[in-house]
């Protein structure tokens, strides 16, 4: 007599279940999400790095930026 394998269900984790049901409208769409948030970091460092800052020392003139900060 034939013994069948055990009859217990088999617990497959998250990643198996995913590579396994792997879709291509769900790999552009992954794509997609990972471009958006690499393109999103670059522009935030972008306007980080061209934020004036306002310097006493930049001008003798003064201007409103050297007004603010001399009043505080």
């Amino acid at each position: 007599m034939k013994t069948n394998k055990s009859l217990k269900p088999v617990r497959k984790s998250t990643y198996a279940l995913l590579v396994r049901s792997e879709e291509n409208n769900r790999g552009i769409l992954e794509t997609f999400v990972y471009g958006m948030l690499v393109l999103s970091a670059v522009i935030g460092i972008w306007q980080f790095a061209h934020l004036r800052v306002p310097t006493l020392f930049a001008s003798s003139a003064r201007t409103l930026a050297t007004e603010v900060v001399s009043r505080s």
